[in-house]
């Protein structure tokens, strides 16, 4: 019986031949990603204890981007505590303001994603990062202290639901659609602990950044990671950003699935999750309702990529965003920003009547920079739409694509985006 990608690269981490589901193994990390959030609970873990080391600066990467540029004294004090860390212990990749993204769009930017590879954040969709075949997982901020101080950690290795998509993916749906429906057909606890992995004719025909998107929100299905076999365009991105040398690991032909879902999306349609479950996802012909948003949210990990922007920017160009409707657009990071800044991205948004933010968590937790008010709605291209997610309690976020964002916001509603990719 052969493996799966999972579990090869995290035989291959504890120094095992081979490794199955439900085994326990301690695991070396190659990357340990930190941000503002979770990382100044893990530093204070570690001073608690008297642990004044990392197991080696150049396996962490830091960047604050929830709480960046500081939005209060809290979170000033908090980045200038890792500040002081970082300097500490010699940590280079620092990634402060000025050269910040949001962590799970700026790790893989930067050339620290390589194929093969385990890494671990203190962030949920950490899972973003198996796109370029490496097993990658959000922790707490214990097990994040751990890490930091040994170079590794223990796991039990999961089971793997294979997700087998095929078919063309008809004009106007994107790898959000594809995501938002698999989450509604097998529900927000349907891979719960177990690894999701997407393979096909359609993975194989979508970009690098429409694969993180899928792989972003394997978390939001319950699962420890979401994994996609490298190929030729994953070889070709990291070799674009990074001389360092991998591994490449690929299920085998006769690897065991715990389960097998065969996904024709030519019938798919764009979706959009209503509140308050990412699973609560609905086709677009299907919803009867008028929903009035207003705020449209473009950005965040899952969908502020330099793809995501050109979509957008295709759909609002010479036009106008809703009297009744704000939209903020968020870059993801530094660099994004600059390209479609370059590109022309930012003049069209702003000439629809959209702001522009530098990058940052901020709005899609509910941070900063776009919380929503009793009553309000939001279309977001953010991956949560939990109740209070974005703001107030009494407040509501539906999910879609980047499409769907700027659709909706030209009519202050939610909107089918292809009325707007039929015409240009």
């Amino acid at each position: 019986m052969g493996s799966t990608i999972t579990e090869k690269i995290l035989a291959k981490h504890s120094g095992r031949k081979k490794v199955v589901p439900g085994d326990l193994v301690n695991a070396e990390i190659d990357v340990i990603m930190c941000h503002d959030v979770t990382t100044t609970p893990a530093i204070d873990m570690l001073e608690e204890r008297s642990i004044d080391k990392v197991c080696d600066p150049k396996k962490i990467v830091v960047m604050p981007d929830h709480f960046i540029p500081n939005k209060d004294i809290k979170s000033a004090e908090m980045v200038a505590k890792i500040r002081r860390w970082v300097k500490k212990h010699n940590i280079e990749n620092f990634y402060d303001l000025g050269r910040h993204g949001v962590c799970h769009a700026l790790l893989p930017e930067q050339g620290h994603v390589t194929p093969g590879k385990t890494i671990i954040c203190g962030d949920s969709h950490t899972s973003t990062h198996g796109a370029l075949g490496a097993f990658s997982t959000g922790v707490g901020s214990t097990d994040l202290a751990a890490a930091i101080a040994t170079g590794e950690l223990w796991f039990k290795v999961p089971e793997t639901i294979l997700f087998n998509l095929t078919g063309k993916l008809p004009f106007g749906v994107y790898s959000k659609d594809i995501i938002l429906y698999i989450i509604n057909r097998i529900g927000v606890d349907g891979a719960l602990y177990k690894s999701m992995e997407f393979k096909g004719s359609v993975i194989d025909e979508l970009t690098i950044e429409s694969r993180m998107t899928i792989c972003n929100m394997a978390i939001e299905a319950g699962g420890k990671a979401g994994l996609i076999n490298p190929d030729q365009k994953t070889i070709d991105y990291v070799k674009s950003r990074t001389n360092d040398e991998f591994e490449l690991f690929s299920s085998d032909e006769d690897a065991k699935y715990e389960k097998v879902y065969d996904i024709d999306v030519s019938k798919l349609e764009p979706i959009v999750a209503f509140p308050s479950l990412p699973s609560n996802g609905k086709k677009v012909s299907k919803i009867t309702e008028n929903i009035t948003v207003d705020q449209a949210y473009l950005g965040s990990c899952t969908n502020g990529r330099i793809e995501d922007l050109r979509v957008a920017a295709q759909i609002l160009k010479g036009k106008k965003i809703a009297s009744e409707t704000r939209m903020i657009v968020v870059p993801a990071t530094t660099e994004i920003w600059k390209q479609a800044n370059k590109e022309g991205l930012l003049d069209i948004f702003m000439d629809a009547g959209a702001t522009v933010s530098t990058p940052t968590c901020g709005a899609c937790l509910g941070g900063h920079m776009g919380i929503l008010a009793a009553g309000e709605k939001c279309i977001s291209s953010t991956n949560r739409n939990f109740i209070g997610r974005m703001g107030s309690p009494k407040s509501e976020v539906y999910l879609g694509s980047p499409a769907t964002v700027a659709a909706s916001a030209i009519e202050g509603k939610i909107t089918d985006p292809r009325k707007y990719l039929l015409v240009t």
